[in-house]
């Protein structure tokens, strides 16, 4: 089958994205060191294809080798996993197979790292091969198509539950559909690294109890009395049990009711399975809103629960984002409990995580009290290190002006069960273990910086080092495949675009986390807003002729400086339909105006593939700016976004001028 040039560049795009967002999601689920860095296999896929550009038609065609590549991944990741067990001691500890010690953190991510940047290296080739037959702004307009198509597939998938199997098989049929006859002789490549990742993602698919939700890969076992237990990705998250055996083995359930004399109205945020719904009822809760993100935790507890709570009439079940639900709650409740929806916590190392949680800042706990009911008890639990209880519990100071009532369970390694309580009234209900401070400056997270699991305001050293070495190895990699660096420099314009477009897509994206809930859905309507935006912009600049596309830049700095003046927890106190409005308006506009500068930039670049790599090479740099949130908050980084647009603008103004002629 001949595919027509066009048919093949959105074909092409659409894989490339598919698998990018594939991998990002898979690598995750089986391997714990991926949790520490959230962008790093995005970072290793913006190397991959800037470097497929950068050797557009030249050079041996290396597309065949995809699927293998692509087989390296999936088998080294499963050979080679990396998972939370338990020592002797009953502490937590990274595990491999079999209680194994997992590889050293260094050799695991840097096998991951090439494997990901040699996989997507060989897929963005195609794209640049083809992109070469079209104008630029053409072959650009088709690239976003295709990017289009790869992502509302994959959020179809996501939605679905599919597991990684349906991945495989329509990623293999686009590879087949791609390849056609080309390969002749070296035909048997492609199809064992098809066949092999469709077989191992199958048997993983397939073999064992797992299920595939939008957020994780889930396992669920037997447990000790017909309950079920719940891993997931990699990590054990809880076990479901009748409210008799909690009463007997794990009594902290309760604890959230020994100060609250009002019970009637309850809110559970993080339902899980289903325990803390069963208690509230045995409490004598007359309504219960059961708040829980993963609609597959919840068919489990709706199955496998012993107690049936999500069975029971006075509960009603929400699936959602417990911030967004908080936002949008119009009814109060006599107790709020955030049940353990920090399950990252779990996690060995938090100290060094970068997890974005927007329900533990103050505006999210000012937000809960507000709900609170005349004489109402807000509780969250957890198992925590000394470090982060404190942090807690300074955040729930900071907002009730009194330190919670804190009461302790049992240990698991340095990790402490502890539940905090207070009443909207600051009071603790006759409770005297309140807290005091063991580790001093821990400031609150807030909106801006939704950091918890950060110890600190800044960069941890692995991060720096990890970053570092990513950072030598573009340098190095970009040398080797794309030659001397120098032949990029007449878009050096267009690298600076690249860079500051990343971080502003970063910030939509925590914006509308921030505003709509950390949903996959969420996130995948920003994704496509995003590409429908530059799909925009390209025509726009197709069909409409810019006379000073210079001016371009002044609309966009001050595009900027409104979304920098109205931070995005100014919006939640809008009604559901003004805040989609208007938070739309403040982050699409600057893309838009970003990607209209791209596209009259774009449309008479000498070399498109060379270019475009270039740009893309920015977006890589850009992923690595990010992490300057960490110190400075989200916010801070339209700053960075406006001081790079102004670089784009200083090196690039004799090309605007040259298209405005």
């Amino acid at each position: 089958m001949t595919l027509s040039p066009r048919v093949r560049l959105v074909l092409a795009s659409a894989l490339m994205l598919f698998v990018e967002l594939a991998l990002i999601r898979w690598t995750s689920s089986n391997n714990l060191y991926l949790v520490h860095l959230t962008n790093f296999v995005l970072l290793a896929s913006f190397l991959g294809i800037g470097l497929g550009f950068l050797r557009g038609s030249t050079g041996r065609d290396v597309f065949p080798a995809a699927p293998l590549l692509l087989a390296a991944v999936v088998l080294f990741v499963l050979a080679f996993p990396v998972r939370t067990g338990t020592t002797r001691t009953g502490a937590w500890e990274l595990q491999s197979h079999f209680g194994t010690a997992p590889l050293p953190r260094w050799l695991s991510l840097g096998v991951v790292f090439l494997l990901v940047v040699a996989t997507l290296f060989a897929l963005a080739q195609e794209v640049a091969r083809t992109f070469t037959q079209f104008a630029p702004l053409e072959a650009y307009r088709l690239d976003i198509g295709g990017s289009l198509l790869g992502i509302v597939t994959f959020a179809g998938l996501s939605f679905l539950r599919t597991p990684p199997l349906a991945w495989a098989l329509l990623a293999g049929g686009a590879f087949v559909l791609l390849l056609g006859e080309r390969v002749r002789w070296r035909r048997w490549a492609p199809a064992v690294g098809i066949a092999a990742v469709v077989l191992t993602l199958g048997i993983e698919s397939f073999v064992g109890p797992f299920q595939w939700s939008p957020y994780y890969k889930i396992r669920t076992g037997d447990a000790v009395g017909g309950n079920v237990r719940v891993e997931v990705n990699n990590t054990p998250l809880q076990t479901s049990m009748t409210v008799a055996q909690a009463r007997t083995n794990s009594p902290f359930y309760f604890f959230p009711y020994t100060y609250a004399d009002k019970r009637d109205d309850v809110l559970v945020i993080g339902a899980g399975t289903g325990n803390d719904v069963a208690v509230a009822l045995s409490q004598g809760a007359r309504r219960v809103d059961a708040v829980e993100i993963d609609p597959a935790l919840v068919q489990v507890g709706r199955d496998r629960h012993p107690d049936r709570p999500y069975d029971d009439p006075r509960v009603t079940l929400h699936v959602d984002d417990g911030r967004a639900f908080m936002e949008r709650a119009t009814g109060t409740y006599d107790l709020i409990l955030f049940a353990l929806p920090d399950s990252a916590t779990i996690v060995t190392g938090q100290s060094a995580l970068r997890l974005e949680n927007y329900l533990f800042t103050t505006q999210a706990l000012e937000r809960a009290r507000s709900l609170l009911e005349p004489g109402g008890t807000f509780a969250m639990y957890n198992y925590y290190e000394p470090w982060l209880l404190d942090r807690y519990a300074n955040t729930v100071s900071t907002v009730y002006g009194t330190a919670p009532c804190v009461q302790l369970g049992p240990t698991q390694g340095n990790r402490q069960q502890a539940v905090l309580t207070l009443r909207d009234d600051a009071s603790t209900g006759g409770c005297t273990t309140t807290w005091t401070p063991r580790v001093g400056g821990l400031e609150p997270s807030v909106d801006d910086r939704p950091f918890p699991y950060l110890a600190e305001r800044t960069i941890p050293a692995f991060y720096l080092g990890m970053l570092g070495l990513v950072l030598l190895a573009s340098v190095v990699l970009v040398r080797w495949v794309g030659g001397p660096i120098g032949r990029m420099r007449p878009y050096t314009d267009l690298f600076f675009m690249g860079v500051a477009f990343l971080l502003l897509e970063t910030k939509n994206v925590v914006q509308f986390a921030l505003l709509f809930g950390t949903t996959w859905a969420v996130n995948a309507a920003v994704f496509t807003g995003v590409l429908l935006s530059v799909l925009a912009a390209v025509e726009v600049a197709r069909r409409v002729t810019i006379p000073r596309p210079v001016l371009l830049y002044p609309l966009l700095l001050a595009a900027l400086a409104v979304a920098w003046v109205v931070p995005g927890d100014a919006l939640l106190d809008l009604a559901p339909v003004p805040r989609f409005v208007v938070g739309v308006t403040i982050a699409f506009l600057p893309i838009f105006l970003a990607n209209l500068l791209f596209a009259v930039r774009f449309k008479d670049v000498g070399s498109s593939t060379t270019a475009f790599g270039a740009n893309l090479l920015g977006a890589m740099v850009g992923g690595a700016l990010e992490y300057l949130a960490l110190v400075l908050g989200f916010n801070a980084l339209l700053v960075v976004v406006a001081a790079c647009y102004s670089l784009a603008l200083l090196t690039g103004r004799k090309h605007l001028r040259a298209a405005a002629a």
